[in-house]
């Protein structure tokens, strides 16, 4: 019996590749296929210099565009310049690539690893597909796998043709009847189909647990129940080590001030962190660094009674693989120490507020009771109610606990929450100050976020580490006027860890010119940025623009006068503000005609438009942007992208062409978040 296999490679930051991988490796075996996975950085376990099988990638992107952690140094080996145009000449390859429209490099690194294996030779059997994950990655990524199936199954059949025709002595003749494999073709693969038998009509407007027609009438394509591959037990102990794996740094909070008042809609907070304790640790203005945030201790609370498991909370987690399990590649989650309770376990490892992928919503219709339930939870992860998942799950940041709430006949076991839920990811924030300045100290700025109340949520909740932060430091929090005369008591400790990042940093040469566009607390790194300068004034120093925006300027203007100061001492050039939610302009601004009054920074940037292109293209200068991915971030590169189609006359492509190359050379930089 002929065994037909082929490989799976993934490179995955947040999970994401990697889930969908093993999704393939563990459907293949339906399909008369055998799977072999592996993440590209372990090249020891493939060997693509001799595979003669298909091999299928799945790859995101993160970052600027950059490869995932576990896909780094296989990209590096790829584009090693002294390969050859046909050291991959004996490999066929599919890949799907993950990505966010809402960022520059869409699919970067999908897109830098399919050009590179072309350039050595490799084949293509199954068209790339390229999923968004602002729209959500199941649009493109279901129908791409449901067609993968057919794809291999051709690129197997045609590889045996090609070698019985060498055996005969006829290579290079094409067999009759060979499928076009480079266009994904729908397969009717296995599905699970599902009625509505016994669900009565539902009359009410469309919700989380309750669809219309015709979803509510339809049958449903449910994908396969992921494989069970984890043992949980819970043993009581008299105690139970509480272990950190994290190098972490405790640093007490020395300051809290509210940077924002009056009617603003957002709450924006400074906060210093006393580092002295930590005399190693430096940084550098555009570093970051993260913030390590338990879940909020009320929601874990709720998670426990939900689980039924309030009695148990102090006992310790034991967990292990299960013997017959199906999952391919299955192991025990590396983050998982052995001597944790179940409280430490639901407090500081499991993101219970991630918000649940499709396979889970499938996992959990095992669990449900109700059947009016259980065929909603179909409906939700099912093809036909993906508009549904995205509008009522997805879009809406749904929880998982949320979600358990509006199913009320959900019981899930705690095993099935360790294998589907993400860890607990601690939050990056960029670093507002400068060592220079602040000796001994760490700055950083946030908003805290509101998640409105919807469908599955009754009441809006805060952001997890914002909100948590907030309660904080809400008993002591000051206004910049009181800052100083304030002596507040003692604040508690945070866990931090920095990151450095060693791209969105000044430029090398002082002398050389930079624009930086950062509105609302996107202003924290150039805040950085200006008081290292201002800290150095024997330096030559370039021409420096600040482009910077907020709802009103006298309730979002974030740090005005620290701002104005850098402008009066010449450590900042020129200093662009508009403030999109005033209907007056200030005395000085009278004679400007309305219509012509900046809302956005990417206004003030086109009202100077040839400053920012000369400083850019005639003098080498830098650009860099920090904030909202989804809306500023594309608009500033969208006008960035006509400014310079008007003032070099060259056309969209041209100008994208541009645009690109000052990426290449590390002259266009962002610091962007979704």
């Amino acid at each position: 019996l002929r065994i037909l296999r082929f490989v799976v490679l993934y490179g995955s930051q947040k999970g994401q590749a990697e889930s969908l991988a093993e999704g393939i490796a563990e459907v293949a075996e339906e399909h008369g296929l055998v799977a072999e996975l592996s993440c590209l950085n372990h090249n020891e376990k493939y060997n693509l210099e001799k595979e003669t099988a298909p091999v299928v990638f799945i790859v995101s992107t993160t970052g600027d565009g950059e490869p995932p952690d576990n896909a780094l140094q296989f990209v590096k080996r790829i584009k090693k310049k002294t390969l050859t145009t046909d050291h991959y000449k004996h490999l066929c390859y599919a890949l799907l690539a993950l990505g966010d429209t809402n960022y520059a490099n869409f699919c970067n690194c999908g897109k830098t690893i399919e050009r590179r294996l072309q350039e050595l030779g490799a084949k293509q059997f199954y068209a790339t597909g390229y999923a968004d994950d602002g729209v959500g990655l199941e649009v493109v990524v279901d129908p791409w796998i449901e067609g993968l199936w057919k794809a291999i199954k051709g690129a197997l059949s045609k590889m045996a043709s090609d070698k019985a025709d060498l055996l005969k002595g006829e290579a290079g003749k094409s067999p009759k009847g060979t499928p076009n494999l480079s266009i994904p073709v729908s397969t009717s693969a296995p599905k699970t189909q599902t009625g509505n038998a016994g669900v009565p009509q539902v009359s009410l407007a469309a919700s989380l647990t309750c669809s219309l027609p015709p979803l509510s009438e339809s049958p449903l394509n449910v994908p396969a129940l992921p494989p069970a591959y984890l043992d949980v037990s819970l043993q009581e102990v008299d105690s139970v080590e509480q272990v950190r794996k994290d190098t972490l740094h405790a640093a007490p909070i020395s300051r809290a001030v509210q940077l924002t008042r009056g009617d603003s809609v957002k709450v924006a907070v400074l906060l210093e962190l006393d580092m002295s304790a930590h005399p190693m640790v430096t940084y550098h203005p555009g570093d970051s660094f993260d913030v390590f945030c338990p879940n909020k201790a009320t929601e874990v609370e709720d998670m426990l009674h939900r689980l039924g498991l309030q009695d148990q909370r102090n006992h310790q987690v034991h967990i292990s693989l299960l013997k017959d399990t199906k999952k391919k590649g299955a192991q025990v989650p590396s983050y998982m120490s052995k001597n944790i309770s179940l409280l430490y376990l639901l407090t500081r490892c499991l993101e219970i507020r991630s918000v649940p992928k499709k396979a889970f919503v499938r996992a959990l219709v095992e669990h449900t009771g109700d059947c009016v339930q259980k065929r909603r939870l179909q409906e939700l992860c099912s093809r036909q109610g993906s508009a549904d998942y995205n509008l009522y799950v997805r879009d809406s940041g749904l929880s998982v606990l949320e979600l358990l709430a509006a199913f009320p006949s959900c019981s899930p076991p705690l095993s099935l929450l360790i294998e589907h839920l993400p860890k607990l990811q601690p939050r990056p924030y960029s670093a507002a100050s400068s060592c220079l300045r602040h000796p001994g100290k760490l700055h950083f700025v946030f908003n805290v976020v509101e998640f409105p109340a919807c469908s599955g949520r009754p009441a809006g909740r805060l952001g997890l580490c914002t909100g948590w932060l907030f309660d904080l430091i809400n008993p002591v929090l000051v206004f910049p006027e009181n800052d100083e005369s304030s002596s507040s008591p003692a604040l508690p400790k945070i866990h931090v860890s920095l990151r450095p990042n060693c791209s969105f940093r000044p430029p090398a040469d002082p002398s050389a010119p930079f624009i930086m566009v950062g509105p609302g607390t996107g202003v924290a790194p150039f805040i950085g940025f200006l008081q290292q300068r201002k800290e150095k004034p024997e330096a030559i120093f370039g021409e420096t623009w600040l482009f910077f925006g907020c709802r009103h300027r006298d309730g979002d203007y974030l740090f005005r006068e620290e701002l104005e100061g850098f402008v009066s001492s010449g450590t900042l050039s020129q200093l662009k503000v508009c403030f999109s939610r005033d209907e007056q302009e200030e005395e000085e601004e009278a004679t400007t005609s309305a219509a012509a009054r900046p809302r956005y920074v990417q206004h003030n940037l086109l009202l100077n438009s040839r400053h920012v292109t000369d400083i850019l293209l005639k003098h080498n200068g830098y650009f860099y942007v920090c904030g909202d991915a989804k809306n500023m971030a594309k608009d500033v590169n969208n006008t960035l992208m006509e400014m310079i189609q008007t003032e070099l006359q060259v056309d969209q492509l041209d100008a994208m062409k541009t645009l690109a190359g000052l990426r290449e050379e590390k002259r266009y930089l962002q610091d962007i978040w979704g």
